[in-house]
C-alpha cells in the first residue's frame, strides 16, 4: 500500500475552540478590523438595497445567517451591526410612527466541529433574538427554500471545500511540487485551484439563491489579489512560503516525512475581483449592487499588532489544519519553528498588506 495515491476529501475547516490564550476566541482582533471597517458600508448598502416589505408579517421577522461564522466573537459583531442597519431602516422608512415590531431569528453556520458551545456561551446576556446553530458546509444547501433575507459571511469563501486532487498526486501535470499553496505561477496548479474555487463558488451562489427571498441581500468580504497579481507576490504569499518552510524544516529534523509534506495543500485559493464578478454574472441568481475592495479602510482604521498577536493568531487559524494532516505531536514544535522565523524575519501583516485586497460585495437575490 505504500504506493497508494493520496486522496483528498472535503475538510471540515474550523478554527481552534475553547476561549484560551490560543484560542480563535481571544485571538481574531484582525478579523475583527474587517467587521469595524465595513459597519457603515453595511448600513448604507441595506439602507440603499433592502425592501423592508421582502419580510411580510405582523410582527415582521427578518431571518438573517452568517455562513462561515467561526466561533466568535466577530459573528456576533457582524449580526449586530446588520440588526443595527435594518433598525435604522425600518424607523428611517415609517418616520419613526410604525407600530410594527421588529424581529429577528439569527442563524449561526459552520461546520459540525466548530466549537457552537464557546460560540453561544459568549452571546450577550439576555440577546432579545431567536438564535441557532446550523451545521453543516455553506457549499449546500443549509435551509428551506425562500426563508432568509439577509446573509452575511466574512472571510470564509477563500476556503475551499477541499484540496484538488490533481495537486497532491505526483503523476499528474498540476502536481505542486515544492509549494503549500497555490502561488498563481505554476499554469497547471493554478488551473486545478480554479476549478474548484469556481466549483465551490457555484455551489455557493446555487445554496443561497434557493435559500434567500426574492430581493434578500447577501454581503460577502472575501481576501483576494489585486487584477493581474499572483497570491506568491503578496504579503499572503509571503506568510505561506515562512509557513512552509517550517514543515521543510521539521522534514530535516526527522520529525515528519518528506512525503507527509508533499501531500499537504491548503485549502485556500484567492480570487481577483474581476473572476468574482464573473462568476456571480455567470451564475445569474443575484444582481452585484456594489463590489469594492477595502484595503485602504482597514490600514486606516487599525493599529498594526503586535508580533506575539500576529503569531497567535496564525496558530489560532491553522493549528487545527496541521494536527489533522501531520498529528499532535509535531503541533507545538511547528508553531515553535514559526515563532522563531517570524521574529527573525521581521514579518508583520500590516506592513506587508499593501498588496492584498479584500472585497466587500452586496448582491441582492433576483
Amino acid at each position: 500500500m505504500a504506493n497508494e495515491e493520496p486522496k483528498t476529501v472535503p475538510q471540515q475547516i474550523t478554527m481552534k475552540g475553547g476561549d484560551g490564550p490560543l484560542s480563535y476566541a481571544k485571538n481574531s482582533s484582525l478579523q475583527k478590523g474587517v467587521v469595524d471597517a465595513t459597519k457603515e458600508m453595511i448600513i448604507h448598502a441595506i439602507a440603499n438595497n433592502l425592501d423592508m416589505d421582502c419580510s411580510q408579517s405582523s410582527s415582521q421577522t427578518f431571518r438573517i445567517a452568517d455562513f462561515g461564522c467561526s466561533i466568535g466573537p466577530n459573528t456576533i459583531f457582524s449580526m449586530q451591526n446588520i440588526i443595527q442597519a435594518l433598525e435604522q431602516k425600518h424607523h428611517e422608512t415609517n418616520h419613526g410612527n410604525s407600530s410594527t415590531i421588529l424581529e429577528f431569528q439569527l442563524f449561526f453556520n459552520d461546520h459540525s466541529t466548530n466549537d457552537f458551545n464557546t460560540l453561544f456561551k459568549s452571546l450577550p446576556p439576555s440577546w432579545p433574538y431567536f438564535v441557532a446553530g446550523v451545521p453543516g458546509s455553506f457549499y449546500g444547501r443549509l435551509f428551506p427554500k425562500s426563508s432568509i433575507h439577509i446573509g452575511h459571511s466574512s472571510n470564509a469563501l477563500q476556503w475551499l471545500s477541499k484540496v484538488p486532487q490533481e495537486v497532491v498526486d505526483c503523476k499528474s501535470p498540476a502536481y505542486n511540487d515544492g509549494s503549500i499553496y497555490c502561488r498563481g505561477i505554476e499554469k497547471e496548479v493554478t488551473k486545478a485551484y480554479v476549478a474548484q474555487f469556481e466549483k465551490d463558488m457555484e455551489s455557493f451562489l446555487n445554496g443561497r439563491g434557493e435559500e434567500l427571498v426574492n430581493g434578500g441581500l447577501m454581503v460577502i468580504l472575501m481576501g483576494g489579489v489585486p487584477n493581474g497579481i499572483p497570491l506568491s507576490h503578496t504579503a499572503i504569499g509571503k506568510f505561506y512560503d515562512l509557513f512552509g518552510s517550517c514543515l521543510l524544516d521539521l522534514t530535516n529534523k526527522g520529525l515528519v516525512s518528506e512525503e507527509k509534506v508533499k501531500s499537504f495543500n491548503l485549502p485556500l485559493y484567492f480570487p481577483s475581483a474581476k473572476e468574482v464578478k464573473e462568476l456571480i454574472e455567470r451564475n445569474g441568481r443575484f444582481s452585484i449592487e456594489s463590489m469594492n475592495e477595502i484595503t485602504e479602510q482597514l490600514k486606516r482604521g487599525q493599529p498594526l499588532p503586535s508580533t506575539q498577536n500576529c503569531i497567535s493568531h496564525v496558530r489560532a487559524g491553522f493549528e487545527g489544519l496541521i494536527k489533522d494532516h501531520f498529528g499532535t505531536e509535531i503541533v507545538d514544535e511547528f508553531f515553535a519553528c514559526y515563532a522563531n522565523k517570524h521574529l527573525q524575519s521581521g514579518f508583520v501583516f500590516g506592513d506587508n498588506a499593501v498588496d492584498n485586497t479584500l472585497m466587500f460585495m452586496i448582491l441582492k437575490r433576483i
